[in-house]
């Protein structure tokens, strides 16, 4: 089976996350999406939570779902969406689209789960136009030792059964070790589900230099060493 597919986690997680954005977690998105133009790029994209929130001034949403079931869920959204969405299956990894080619990329608790955040953001600078935007909502590792040591622990048996989804990520830290300079950023504590003990979150905006800059290999053809 492909890495990327959950059935039961995605199936599940379709049926909660209206209550999770009735509970809040829909304003959590609206508030990064607010300030957002031009083309946008949207990762790990579940079931479309995000896709009536987006403001008139965004012109198109290119939204990537890997996962099958969250995507034909996603499908089925777009066409209510507030501005147009195409949905494709891709993974954040992989993004297709043009270098320099996007205003802003947003990132809703998708972080925790993808396999390599590092090559992830590197990919979000390269399709990012210079001074564009990341919208980030997120949820990250405890800043309390005792409950951050819990989540080193779960999170190796959490992630098989949650889709990937670490608990212990450092996600801040990762986004400006990426290059990004954060212009807005939001630490906050919330429930996921109504019984849950309420988990670490960060929101916010950061923009890209652009690009990452390509240095040539001492066997390409280019290379002078």
């Amino acid at each position: 089976m492909d890495s990327l597919q959950h059935p039961l986690f995605a199936r599940a997680f379709a049926r909660v996350v209206g209550g999770m954005d009735r509970r809040g977690a829909a304003e959590h998105r609206r508030r990064i999406l607010a300030g957002l133009h031009g083309s946008v790029i949207e990762i790990g994209a579940g079931a479309g939570s995000s896709f009536p929130l987006y403001p008139s001034t965004v012109t198109h949403v290119l939204a990537l779902e890997p996962e099958d079931y969250l995507r034909d869920v996603a499908q089925e959204a777009a066409p209510s969406a507030s501005v147009p969405v195409t949905v494709v299956d891709a993974a954040a990894e992989h993004i297709p689209a043009e270098t320099a080619s996007a205003d802003a990329v947003v990132a809703s608790l998708v972080l925790c789960s993808v396999r390599d955040q590092a090559a992830v953001l590197a990919e979000i600078r390269r399709v990012l136009k210079p001074g564009g935007t990341l919208a980030y909502y997120e949820h990250v590792r405890s800043g309390h030792p005792l409950v951050a040591k819990a989540e080193d622990v779960l999170t190796p048996v959490w992630g098989r059964f949650m889709g990937g989804c670490h608990l212990n990520r450092d996600t801040l830290a990762a986004i400006t070790a990426a290059g990004f300079t954060v212009q807005d950023h939001e630490r906050f504590g919330f429930p996921v589900q109504r019984l849950n003990p309420s988990l670490a979150h960060i929101l916010g905006t950061a923009t890209s230099p652009g690009p990452p800059s390509q240095t040539p290999s001492p066997a390409d053809p280019g290379s002078t060493a």
